[in-house]
């Protein structure tokens, strides 16, 4: 009997060393994404023609959906070009877009991208002077170059952002 016991105790500890030995590995890090090329350059500044065009793109799908917004566009400094407010769009919504515009201009990438980024848990974007991490802002890019910058704010930040895309991409 006494041979049994030991033998069985043998058999076990055996089987727990290969358990451990054969466990699953913890998995390799995962390769760093391909860092993005740098951003555009900028361009001579928007005019207001240019402006007013991708105002009424992105007023044409703010009235689509029934949405009450305000537009801003600025030029790649920052500067307010153009505003224009929807009779029942918030008042504070007039500082939010123009400051999701500027971040766009000033930073020559949608403003969503930082939202994406403050939700991936890279905190360190509150604290960048000029970014509002919100969705709803979008450079407007002309041959390449960063001319100015679209801001909208009234909805979502994601029908903020859809309304940006129409304005930003009718400017030619």
């Amino acid at each position: 009997m006494r041979y049994f016991w030991l033998t069985l105790l043998a058999v076990l500890a055996v089987a727990s060393f290969n358990n451990g030995v054969n466990a699953q590995q913890p998995a390799a890090p995962a390769a760093p994404a391909a860092p993005a090329g740098p951003p555009p350059g900028y361009g001579a500044p928007i005019t207001l023609d240019q402006a007013k065009t991708a105002v009424a793109a992105a007023e044409a799908e703010m009235k689509k959906n029934n949405w009450n917004m305000v537009i801003a566009i600025v030029g790649p400094m920052g500067e307010t070009i153009y505003l224009q407010k929807a009779d029942l769009a918030a008042n504070a919504s007039i500082t939010i877009a123009q400051d999701k515009a500027r971040t766009s201009a000033l930073f020559r990438t949608p403003s969503k991208a930082y939202q994406d980024r403050l939700a991936g848990g890279e905190t360190y974007v509150l604290g960048l002077t000029g970014v509002t991490p919100v969705a709803g802002g979008m450079p407007i890019i002309m041959g390449g170059k960063v001319i100015g910058a679209i801001g909208i704010s009234g909805g979502t930040a994601l029908q903020d952002h859809q309304v940006a895309m129409a304005g930003a991409g009718a400017v030619r």
